[in-house]
């Protein structure tokens, strides 16, 4: 047997379809493992790492359809799946296709249609992982761009901060780059062919946080948590005054002792794992008013680096400008287009109070929405909001009035949560009570919103 063959995970409650099917994909020289039933696929999903996965819909204890959304779900780059059943019908195949199902077959097998689709879907799953790897490699490749010497310094000094085993604080404003910097820090690092895990601590409700950083064993199944995903890697937790009060001591006594316990669980997890962190707000305030706690801060402020907001090294801007420009041609195959020179020397005195943030959105605006090769400054002004309009021949109607009542109210939302969130510092804490939102309840519209914390 080829050790490198494609591995076949073979879902099926019924003993003699498991067979039958092993023995075909076995002779066309794949690797196969068998399940009678959800247990056993579960687990053989972890142990085996297949390419494939040949889903049975009706089992025993559970339905192919709902074991599919469950993997769906924990799995953000799941092989590709193929569902089976003898009592086929259009309603099951659209479920299972809309979950995200490679392909449905439906008994008695077509040995020549099963062995069409099983050669597709490997062939499927090969490209997205080197799509997955490709975006991947882009993102890790990516490093803080500028050459003004505040920029030079602070990758000069990541750089060599990064053969040491130190935990790093990046302060700065909303937008300066602070994960790009972490991202940096690790690719410098002996750890950069380990995972790269980024969370914003602040999307994560208290009552999952325990959860979502240590992982839970629940029926004999296991759940990763953040520092297990993170081993041998780098977990960057951003925005870190977000954090609710007993994650802070789990998180404490877990780098204390480079251990923890999953919820539910017994045994200690042990883990390598270098910890970074960002804020943007005063974190001497925070531990004053008691809501983090001093011992955790200096553990993880071992260095703190403060990236300083684009204003203060505006030199850089007419680069950022070029770069992502570059970045949306190869990235989102958009037209390229380029800076008048005036332009240029407009955004270089423009105050940037999203900082690098707002500089990659107005040119992602500007090329998708604007025409002709150079982008001239009355263009520029218009995008930023800098035109004098007459308000006495203009009404000046948000955008969202125009929508369903429902949406229209979803963008309120979310730009009065933005606005107070900015005013706020980018405390959840002060945000709650900027608002009078509860914070747990808080919490949720923060992320069915989909607001970046």
């Amino acid at each position: 047997m080829n050790i490198n063959a494609p591995r076949i995970l073979v879902v099926d409650d019924e003993p003699d379809i498991r067979r039958l099917v092993c023995e075909i994909l076995e002779d066309e020289g794949y690797q196969v493992a068998m399940a009678k039933n959800g247990l056993e696929a579960r687990q053989l999903k972890i142990s085996h790492r297949p390419n494939l996965i040949l889903l049975d819909i009706w089992m025993p204890d559970t339905d192919g359809v709902s074991l599919l959304k469950e993997w769906v779900l924990e799995d953000e780059l799941l092989c590709p799946v193929v569902m089976m059943s003898g009592h086929g019908s259009v309603e099951l195949a659209v479920e299972a296709t809309r979950l995200g199902a490679y392909d449905f077959l439906e008994k008695p097998l077509s040995l020549a249609k099963l062995l069409l689709i099983v050669e597709r879907a490997i062939e499927a799953g090969h490209l997205q992982i080197e799509n997955a790897g490709l975006k991947k490699q882009l993102v890790s490749d990516m490093e803080p761009v500028g050459k003004s010497a505040a920029v030079a310094r602070i990758k000069d000094q990541l750089k060599r901060l990064a053969q040491h085993d130190t935990r790093v604080l990046f302060c700065g404003e909303a937008g300066v780059g602070k994960e790009l910097y972490a991202r940096y820090l690790h690719s410098n690092s002996p750890q950069r062919k380990g995972p790269f895990i980024d969370v914003a601590v602040g999307s994560i409700s208290p009552e999952n946080s325990a959860v979502e950083f240590f992982g839970k064993e629940s029926l004999g199944k296991v759940y990763p948590g953040l520092l297990e995903r993170a081993n041998k890697g780098t977990l960057f937790l951003s925005e870190i005054g977000g954090m609710d009060a007993e994650t802070q001591l789990r998180l404490l006594s877990a780098l204390e002792s480079s251990s923890f316990l999953r919820v539910g669980g017994s045994e200690a997890v042990r883990v390598d794992v270098r910890v970074i962190t960002s804020t943007r707000v005063s974190m001497d305030e925070e531990i004053r008013s008691g809501r983090f706690r001093q011992d955790l801060y200096y553990m993880l402020n071992e260095v703190a680096f403060n990236i300083p907001p684009l204003r203060e090294h505006s030199e850089d801007v007419p680069g950022l400008l070029s770069f992502y420009v570059d970045y949306f041609v190869t990235q989102d195959k958009l037209a390229f287009r380029k800076f008048s020179m005036a332009t240029q020397n407009f955004l270089r005195n423009y105050s940037w109070r999203g900082n690098v943030r707002e500089l990659k959105n107005l040119v992602q605006r500007l090329m998708i929405l604007g025409v002709g090769e150079e982008i001239e400054l009355e263009e520029v002004r218009s995008a930023l909001g800098s035109v004098v309009v007459d308000v006495a021949l203009v009404a000046a109607v948000p955008e969202f009035f125009n929508l369903q009542l429902k949406d229209a109210r979803d963008h309120f939302e979310k730009a009065y949560l933005e606005y107070h969130f900015e005013r706020t510092g980018g405390s959840v804490a002060k945000l709650s009570a900027a608002v009078g939102m509860e914070r747990t309840h808080l919490y949720r519209k923060l992320h069915s919103l989909n607001i970046k914390l």
